[in-house]
């Protein structure tokens, strides 16, 4: 099976193409720059790069949050296009779960994490049973503290390891209820990987491209100001009012 693999979901942008579980190609990135401009001249790059025809694609994987509403929308929007005007598969798999999925040599209860301000995050909770990734808690947006405790009084002997970029930025708030169970992942998994995500695709339950909507997990700040605004309008589309 070949896949294209597409994240997108925050400041890292990283597309990757995957046969039979073997990693072929990956370009990833870490800079701020427009996801709209730069996605497609990735992709094309990369196809060029390892000789492979669109039309030889089996699957299209995308990261489908959470995380940046402006960047999931992006890659989503891309790896829809690709699907339905390739007739190919889309698979949507966590962001949180991508970045877990960087820490496969780990025993640890894993806690991907991503900043969502006002101290609060986007996180689940996973762990590696032999060669399977199995998510114990739900994604979920959460305050970092009410997380923290949660899982302190969940486990209590259990040793908890925080992945992604964010992770420094909440540190304090988990040792304070994990004291030295708190372990960090390594600088080189910090970032989502578009080969992590195509390896995590190959066994997915494909979905229909055109119902497939990003996991925002939390609603657009703007929209929650709607929402509070027009209280008897809710079964309403908030975008069609802007």
């Amino acid at each position: 099976m070949k896949i294209l693999a597409i994240d997108t979901s925050n400041q890292v942008m990283s597309v990757a193409v995957i046969e039979n579980q073997v990693i072929i190609g990956e370009i990833t990135t870490n800079i701020k720059g427009n996801h709209s401009e730069r996605l497609m001249p990735a992709i094309d790059q990369l196809m060029k790069e390892v000789h492979w025809q669109p039309n030889q694609l089996d699957r299209i994987a995308v990261a489908k949050g959470p995380g940046s509403y402006t960047g999931l929308r992006i890659g989503v929007t891309i790896a829809k296009t690709l699907a339905w005007t390739l007739n190919k598969e889309l698979t949507g798999i966590s962001s949180l779960k991508v970045l877990a999925g960087n820490c496969q040599e780990s025993t640890d209860l894993i806690v991907p994490l991503m900043d969502a301000r006002r101290g609060n995050i986007y996180t689940g909770l996973y762990q590696w049973q032999g060669t399977e990734l199995q998510q114990i808690e739900p994604d979920t947006h959460i305050s970092a503290s009410e997380w923290a405790k949660f899982l302190a009084s969940r486990f209590k002997t259990e040793t908890i390891q925080l992945v992604g970029s964010d992770w420094s930025l909440h540190e304090a708030t988990f040792r304070a209820e994990f004291g030295e169970r708190v372990r960090i992942a390594s600088a080189q998994n910090q970032l989502p990987r578009g080969s992590v995500l195509g390896l995590l695709a190959t066994t997915a339950e494909p979905v229909d491209p055109h119902t497939f909507i990003p996991d925002y997990l939390k609603l657009a700040e703007a929209e929650e100001n709607w929402r509070l605004a027009h209280p008897d309008q809710l079964e309403e589309s908030y975008v069609e009012k802007i």
